[in-house]
């Protein structure tokens, strides 16, 4: 299962003993913030988590699926992630 927004409000919520509309603005400020930071082209490195990436895609030749037929697909910006070291250990159970 997933881990969605609601189960870190509710986390929050619990953890903290925080009211519940508190906990609600802490996440969507914190989004808010990664959000715009993106958005700006800047990178949004989060200590012992993680570093989230803005990065450019060239210009590339691709295919329908549904037809077949051959078409261009426009460059765009894309978000990447890569986790840090101890995000990394944590995972594989070498804490």
């Amino acid at each position: 299962m997933p881990c969605t927004k609601d189960h870190i409000v509710n986390s929050i919520y619990n953890q903290l003993d925080l009211p519940k509309n508190t906990s609600i603005e802490i996440v969507e400020s914190l989004l808010e913030i990664i959000k715009k930071t993106l958005a700006s082209g800047e990178d949004v490195l989060i200590s012992g988590f993680g570093k989230f990436c803005v990065r450019g895609k060239e210009k590339r030749r691709g295919r329908n699926p549904q037809t077949g037929e051959d078409m261009t697909l426009r460059s765009r910006q894309v978000v990447t992630f890569k986790c840090s070291g101890v995000l990394r250990d944590k995972i594989n159970g070498r804490e």
